[in-house]
């Protein structure tokens, strides 16, 4: 049976060091802000830990997948999306991409003091609707809070957990010769939304982030290609980074066609303006895989039907030599290589 939630009236309008003290005080932030705007039911039993049926659980599937993620982006707020959104997306896509169907997430809040409750509220609305959207629940947590200067504003950390049904078996190392390498959309857009949220440069470009949950696109390309070869969401460090990771782990040359890969023309201006590759920049919602040649045809035609994947295409080919190799055939006919990114292009971008 739940714990009924106290109704007290939420007072003041920004973080002290009381709302992490333990106390009454934090007691009231975790019902009102935390248990309320999540709104599940493991949470409203106020237990330090949520617990699920094993049989329930296997039903949906027969392996068990987990992984954890923390958000540091800045600022909190960007085109299309913020801290919240970011982090549920995120956590729910690194299971996704590995066959899993997301169930459940946790989160951990760090935040300084001073920080405003509005924007708290904002941001734990964000992830309760991303949540939803994504078919998740966000079932048990914890909040610090830490003095002035001690954090930059908010940080979030996520885990998920989730399960894999059937045989399938998506790994870095399973890349073929004769495969096809597949994207579901353009690149770069969420670095490029961070660089106009920051407005450092004035920049008047439109782009807003790509983040998305995209476990509902995963599980219906699973059910037209079972035997996806990998596949992984291509974040902080892009497109490039991604298929080196495949190149060395599956020890084959990945060929890409600069004219295939999709981005979009304000992306190009933001690269050029900051000297930086689009490449490279981190992606919130899009992913990379890796197929059999004679499943590409149906997977795009799928793909392109869902609202996650409409710009999906084949962008690349793996060969068998040179081994471990990224080789992008640029639009003037020349071949250059892609190596993995080396330092970070933009800081804080996820």
């Amino acid at each position: 049976m739940s714990m009924a939630l106290p109704k007290t009236r939420f007072k003041g309008k920004t973080i002290t060091l009381s709302h992490g003290a333990g106390g009454k005080v934090m007691h009231d932030l975790i019902a009102e802000i935390f248990v309320a705007g999540f709104d599940s039911p493991e949470l409203t039993l106020l237990e330090d830990q949520a617990r699920f049926d094993l049989n329930e659980l296997t039903k949906l599937g027969n392996r068990l997948a987990m992984t954890t993620d923390s958000y540091v982006v800045d600022p909190l707020f960007f085109p299309g999306g913020d801290i919240g959104k970011l982090a549920v997306t995120g956590t729910v896509n690194d299971l996704a991409v590995g066959g899993a169907i997301p169930l459940y997430l946790t989160c951990s809040m760090i935040i300084e003091e001073g920080f405003a409750i509005d924007d708290l509220q904002c941001i734990v609305a964000s992830m309760k609707a991303t949540a939803d959207v994504a078919g998740v629940r966000i079932v048990t947590g914890d909040t610090k809070v830490v003095p002035r200067g001690a954090a930059d504003k908010l940080f979030i950390n996520t885990a998920g957990v989730g399960v894999i049904a059937g045989n399938s078996n998506i790994q870095a190392n399973r890349a073929t010769a004769g495969d096809v390498v597949i994207i579901n959309g353009y690149i770069g857009d969420h670095g490029a939304a961070i660089v106009d949220a920051r407005g450092e440069l004035a920049l008047e470009i439109s782009v807003e982030t790509d983040c998305q949950p995209l476990n509902d696109l995963i599980q219906k390309m699973l059910a037209v290609c079972p035997d996806i070869h990998c596949m992984r969401d291509a974040t902080r460090g892009g497109l490039a980074t991604v298929l080196n990771e495949f190149a060395a782990s599956s020890g084959v040359a990945i060929q890409l066609e600069q004219t295939k890969i999709p981005v979009r023309e304000e992306v190009r201006g933001v690269c050029e303006v900051l000297g930086l590759d689009p490449l490279y920049l981190a992606n919130e919602g899009k992913l990379v895989a890796i197929v059999a040649a004679e499943d590409a045809d149906a997977l795009i035609e799928l793909m392109q039907n869902h609202p996650a994947g409409k710009y999906s295409c084949v962008i690349g080919t793996i060969e068998a030599d040179p081994q471990a190799k990224v080789i992008l055939e640029t639009g003037f006919g020349g071949n250059r290589i892609i190596d993995m990114l080396v330092g970070e292009q933009l800081p804080r971008i996820c």
